[in-house]
């Protein structure tokens, strides 16, 4: 019975597939499903070449890159070299221009001391001797400034601010020593000379000039009480003529709104001061009448600033 159960089932099996597959064949297929084919074998490789490929171009644009910084970087670097150079170079200067310029303030005191023995009612020419010896170390000090300053030609105003204020003070006392001594407004080239600042490459400035000038009026009120104080009943009048004919000269120059006009405006108020004594002392009878002609135009010229 189950040997013909056996043989109706390979019948209905060869009924439904006439040519089944053989061992062989069988074995066949499942070698192929193992075996990886040309086709899989080729294709990693062609990928690590092109991955190889990839990295040796990454790698070498990296190092082209680097290189175009490093390249780039060399100009920029030796130009901030070259300017720190340079401004060490400038600190250098400065300290010895400064210690020349600490030397120049301190024979401006000196001289500053002894004019002021005129308040005193000194001897007028004691009081110029003494301010006088001074010059001489104020010239040699600006010639070893102007021996720096060789050192780097058309760079004045460069360092110009170092010593412009003092060089006003040293412009000023020169200014009212020679007022002292000659009644008259010292020149710009005599200050010059005087300073040893007359050429070309180191000379004196001339809004150094001016304000120099200007301080020097600042002193003339205080002056012209102590000389009447002493029994000088003329200076007043001598001092309003010459404060007179200064403020109308100041007056020719179109000044910018700066540090120049604002000692300008100084002049002003030092000239009412003097103008107020004159009248005060005139008043009393204790003034001469000479030059009623200057005392009539500086009240014109006093007025018209009133006005404006």
């Amino acid at each position: 019975m189950k040997s013909a159960f056996r043989t109706g089932c390979s019948t209905i099996s060869r009924s439904l597939n006439p040519n089944p597959p053989s061992l062989s064949a069988l074995h066949g297929l499942r070698s192929a499903a193992v075996a990886p084919s040309p086709r899989s074998l080729r294709a990693p490789t062609f990928r690590a070449a092109s991955s190889a490929t990839r990295c040796c171009c990454s790698s070498s644009s990296s190092s082209s890159a680097m290189s175009g910084g490093e390249a780039s970087a060399l100009p920029l670097e030796k130009q901030f070299e070259d300017f720190r150079a340079q401004l060490e170079d400038s600190v250098v200067l400065r300290e010895r221009i400064r210690a020349v310029v600490l030397e120049i303030e301190s024979t401006a005191r000196l001289m500053y001391s002894s004019l002021l023995l005129v308040y005193l009612s000194r001897p007028l020419p004691e009081v110029l001797d003494k301010s006088k010896a001074h010059i001489g170390t104020l010239k040699d000090n600006y010639s070893r400034l102007a021996d720096i300053l060789s050192e780097c030609p058309d760079q004045y105003y460069r360092y110009h601010g170092d010593w412009r204020s003092e060089t006003q003070t040293a412009v000023s006392l020169l200014a009212f020593t020679h007022y002292l001594e000659t009644g008259n407004l010292l020149l710009h080239n005599e200050a010059g000379e005087r300073l040893g600042l007359n050429n070309s490459q180191f000379g004196l400035d001339l809004e150094d000039y001016l304000v120099g000038v200007l301080f020097m009026s600042n002193e003339l009120p205080r002056y012209v009480v102590n000389q009447v104080t002493a029994g000088d009943y003329d200076c007043p009048r001598k001092v309003l003529k010459f404060l007179t004919e200064l403020n109308a000269a100041f007056r020719m120059l179109n000044l910018r709104n700066d540090f120049l006009r604002k000692k300008f405006d100084g002049l002003k108020y030092d000239l009412r001061r003097v103008e107020e004594v004159y009248y005060d002392v005139k008043i009393r009878g204790l003034a001469s009448d000479e030059d009623s002609t200057g005392d009539q135009r500086s009240k014109e010229i006093n007025d018209s600033e009133v006005v404006h």
